[in-house]
């Protein structure tokens, strides 16, 4: 199992989970997170210990996220491409995706995780540029990914008729 699919099994993506997912409030609430996040952390200086408070607020709403909404009205939009981008993704090994994207998608994974060290080191000794630097990294490398997903998805759903239904 790939942690693509480990992950949609955390978060319990079923069909009708992914439909609520596919609501773009869903996916424009998850993007700032991790600057959400950091503020969190950052606020042991003002708060002390009470910032455990905002982090576990922040780290819940992650996990309740991808639920949170209803599904969308229409799917004709940017986000909810991109989240069937992603489910199409997860299920690669049933049906292949062109072999053109599989590159960029490491590449951009790669991107997205050289920045995690940068924030967790900025967050830890509490320095504003390196916590920048890994938010930077991995908003442009996910933002870049969601992107390639909808390419991935409008290609997949003209050769699938499950993925072109998901489209309303």
């Amino acid at each position: 199992m790939s942690f693509s699919e480990k992950l949609a099994r955390i978060f319990k993506l079923d069909n009708t989970n992914w439909m609520r997912h596919s609501n773009p409030w869903s996916a424009w609430t998850r993007i700032p997170i991790i600057i959400l996040l950091a503020i969190a952390i950052w606020s042991r200086v003002w708060i002390g210990w009470y910032s455990v408070i905002p982090v576990t607020l922040i780290v819940v709403w992650t996990f309740i996220n991808p639920r949170a909404f209803k599904a969308p009205k229409s799917t004709k939009n940017w986000t909810s491409r991109a989240v069937f981008g992603e489910r199409v993704w997860i299920n690669r090994k049933n049906h292949p995706i062109a072999s053109h994207h599989l590159t960029m998608i490491t590449i951009l994974n790669t991107v997205s995780f050289l920045g995690l060290p940068f924030y967790g080191y900025g967050l830890y000794i509490l320095e504003f540029w390196p916590t920048c630097f890994g938010i930077t990294l991995v908003l442009a490398g996910k933002m870049w990914f969601l992107d390639r997903m909808v390419w991935i998805y409008n290609e997949e759903k003209e050769k699938n008729e499950e993925y072109k239904s998901w489209e309303y």
